[in-house]
């Protein structure tokens, strides 16, 4: 009997889906449980799997929009023939190799390679054809440590000797990190043949990673966040404007259009604040929770919209509705444009639940498997640059709230007592809000209190 593929329906928000690309081809066989395609919504890109083994037919070409439930394919028996003598698309049906296993000879076309999204981005931003690499997951599916094992076996550029207390270089086969540190590895430009592993068995954690880069960059300024390099493009590369990028230029240009927006901006003293959180790092070691600035702005901001509503609301045509919970946004980079989940109720968890929550998200986010819910519900949002070096911006609101707070980096500042110059860890933080719900006067208002709890940051922990 024939089975139904219906777009999955990814969250309680979810109104429409595309299918951007099918990793089984038409008249293509699939085992339940393996890759069928991959879901992009106006948010998130999400991978499906079978619920049942056979034969694909699809019904609908990659890059089809429809609503959730919509249908997409059939998987058939052996022989069966699709339902209601419906046509199948007009796509060249690709053989599957006997063994599921693609040589380098092979014609499949690069985006017809099964892959997971992290394989792919790896394989991106590593300059290697999928189509060279060898397959072990379900069907010959290309993951992230076939890349990686692809990539280990070319000769490796000579490493500087490790430092003392590290050992004898590994060879990159020998390495056991984890995902997240070796993506963070990447990014930093850390060599993992040089860190040395607090994980299970010697295995390098991401803190491991931070902690080696730490030492590499002695004397640098602490900022907002990890340092995050911007994705580097190719002169007379075309990048397509569609998924993500697609909605957030549509948005962002709509909340311009639509609001009234204001900037102002406040200098912070953060010396207490710092001292803090090296403190709450220290005591929070052993269960490895990392409290970050960011952390404590979120809490400051959340604690702050208990006492200024008019900044945590919706604005509608003829009315502001003033919202009873506090979820914070917290925007997070990615190659590709800008998530930003939800720390729902931020204004009632403890600091050190939150650092937690904010931590899984922003990892959720970089892994690609944050859920629609995660991002939903947003009653006002952050957004950090400090890990960028900048000190001030102008935020663009994300509708439908009436406001949203930029954090600039921590850098050295003067303060004076009496006609005495005073060295100081100061950090701007940029307010933007829709002056057609919120004056500027409130909005300073919300600015000082944020100032006020970051100056004396002890009050967040009560």
């Amino acid at each position: 009997m024939a089975t139904e593929v219906l777009l999955v329906k990814a969250g309680m928000t979810m109104t429409e889906g595309s299918v951007a690309e099918w990793y089984v081809p038409d008249g293509g066989t699939v085992a339940q449980g393996q890759p069928l395609y991959r879901m992009e919504t106006e948010k998130i890109e999400l991978e499906v799997e079978a619920d049942a083994s056979g034969v694909v037919r699809h019904v609908v070409v990659e890059g089809t929009t429809l609503e959730p439930g919509g249908l997409i394919a059939y998987i058939l028996q052996p022989g069966e023939a699709l339902p209601g003598g419906l046509v199948p698309t007009p796509e060249a049906v690709v053989p599957a190799a006997d063994d599921g296993v693609r040589s380098a000879s092979t014609s499949i076309p690069e985006a017809r390679v099964p892959s997971s999204p992290i394989a792919r981005r790896l394989a991106k931003e590593s300059g290697l054809s999928l189509v060279a690499v060898a397959g072990t997951g379900p069907s010959g599916r290309i993951t992230e440590s076939d890349v990686r094992a692809h990539l280990g076996s070319a000769p490796l550029a000579t490493a500087p000797a490790p430092t003392s207390g590290h050992g004898p270089a590994r060879e990159a086969g020998e390495i056991a990190a984890s995902p997240l540190a070796r993506r963070l590895a990447g990014q930093l430009h850390v060599d993992l043949a040089l860190v040395q592993g607090t994980g299970p068995n010697g295995r390098i954690t991401r803190e491991d990673v931070e902690a080696f880069a730490a030492k590499g960059s002695e004397g640098a300024q602490p900022s907002t966040e990890g340092a995050r390099p911007p994705r580097q493009h190719a002169a007379g590369e075309v990048i397509s404007v569609r998924g993500m990028r697609k909605v957030i230029a549509e948005r962002m240009h709509a909340s311009l259009h639509e609001m009234a927006q204001l900037t102002m901006a406040m200098e912070v003293t953060m010396d207490e604040a710092i001292k803090l959180r090296t403190a709450l790092a220290a005591e929070w070691e052993a269960e490895g929770i990392r409290p970050t600035y960011t952390d404590l702005v979120i809490k400051a901001v959340a604690r702050a919209l208990t006492r200024h509503r008019l900044l945590n609301a919706t604005m509608r045509a003829t009315e502001i509705e003033l919202l009873p919970e506090v979820h914070v946004g917290m925007a997070v980079a990615l190659d590709d444009g800008l998530v930003v989940p939800v720390v729902r109720d931020a204004d009632a968890l403890p600091l050190k639940e939150l650092a937690v929550t904010s931590r899984r998200l922003a990892e959720a986010a970089r892994a690609g498997t944050l859920g629609l819910d995660d991002m939903a519900g947003a009653t006002f949002s952050v957004t950090a640059l400090g890990m960028a070096g900048i000190d001030f911006f102008t935020p663009i609101i994300n509708p439908p709230n009436v406001a949203i707070l930029g954090v600039g980096r921590i850098h050295e500042g003067l303060s004076w007592d009496g006609d005495r110059p005073v060295k100081q860890q100061q950090m701007t933080l940029s307010l933007t809000i829709d002056h057609r719900a919120v004056d500027g006067a409130p909005g300073a208002a919300f600015l000082n209190t944020v100032r006020e709890l970051l100056e004396a940051p002890y009050r967040l922990l009560v």
